[in-house]
């Protein structure tokens, strides 16, 4: 099956609302127009200089995020064309993204990630963090950030239920923070959960964006 295949399978089974993000990290420039001739435009890295070599040489109107951990001293290289960056982990990067969006003059949207999983190698803000730093102003201040919505990843593992328990609560949290201190805010409507393997259960569990690889671009050997 070919990628155009692929993303017409994916997409015909999905809610009108949910889009897809392509992780395109590791696949060459010729795969990705592929997915690109095939209607795809939106496409996640997380390498900071992957991403730079593909916007210079991938057409203009690709809609880049960025969905690693990214450096602080990374943010500059690509404040100036990513169109979002899913992966807001900390009020320091925050900050910095905010500053180098305004040399640029950019209203970046971003973000938060939440840490969901039991693996504590992933990164993200707890939920009592990102309460506290609504509470106190700390993220709203940040003029130059349009904070979109969450991103999370869960458990790795093959118990359905657990995976569906931690989209459950962080859909939630979701709600809650978009009737609160969102209220209003109409561009804070972005759901970004549910990768290749556990999908179809964050889009039953309100998921605005999937982010999928080996979906789309087939297993790597």
């Amino acid at each position: 099956m070919d990628i155009a295949e692929r993303i017409y399978r994916l997409k015909s089974g999905l809610p009108d609302k949910v889009r897809i993000l392509a992780v395109s990290k590791f696949q060459s420039e010729s795969v990705i127009m592929e997915a690109y001739r095939a209607g795809q435009r939106i496409f996640g890295e997380n390498r900071i200089q992957e991403l730079l070599s593909k916007f210079e040489h991938l057409p203009k109107d690709i809609e880049w995020h960025f969905i690693g951990h990214l450096q602080t001293n990374k943010v500059k290289y690509i404040v100036p064309f990513i169109h979002t960056i899913q992966s807001i982990d900390s009020l320091k990067l925050a900050e910095i993204v905010n500053s180098e969006a305004s040399k640029c003059n950019r209203k970046i949207p971003v973000l938060l990630q939440i840490h969901i999983a039991q693996e504590e190698q992933k990164f993200g803000f707890s939920y009592e963090e990102i309460e506290d730093l609504l509470k106190n102003g700390a993220l709203c201040s940040l003029a130059n950030l349009d904070i979109s919505g969450l991103m999370a990843m869960a458990t790795l593992t093959e118990n359905q239920s657990q995976i569906r328990s931690e989209f459950k609560r962080l859909n939630h949290f979701f709600q809650q923070l978009k009737t609160g201190y969102f209220a209003g805010n109409h561009s804070f409507n972005e759901l970004s959960i549910g990768m290749s393997d556990d999908y179809p259960i964050a889009v039953e569990e309100s998921s605005t964006m999937i982010r999928v690889g080996s979906k789309l671009f087939g297993s790597r050997i």
